[in-house]
């Protein structure tokens, strides 16, 4: 079963449904407390061989972003495919993954 049909179902089981507005809120909130890891972790960056992200944060990110895929009716599958076919695109065009924005 697919990640996303996990987190669907999980919703559904227990009355979770929310409007994708507020599912990107939580996201942006999920992926502060990852970043706030990191921080603390690492002294802002000044030591970054001392990284120590918490798996159940990551988690947190991983389902918050599936739940907002799955209210915005998007495979996440799909989406993932056309992101790596872009980064591809412009490795090949560019050298560089990044966009240049």
């Amino acid at each position: 079963m697919k990640a996303q049909e996990r987190v669907a179902e999980f919703f559904a089981e227990h009355d979770m449904e929310g409007e994708p507005a507020y599912q990107i809120l939580d996201l942006a909130s999920e992926v502060g407390e990852l970043a706030k890891d990191v921080n603390d972790s690492t002294d802002y960056g000044a030591s970054p061989e001392a990284l120590d992200v918490k798996t159940d944060e990551l988690g947190d990110v991983l389902f918050s972003l599936l739940a907002v895929a799955e209210s915005l009716d998007v495979d996440a599958d799909e989406a993932l495919d056309e992101a790596l076919a872009k980064y591809r695109s412009r490795i090949e065009e560019t050298g560089d993954p990044g966009s240049g924005e």
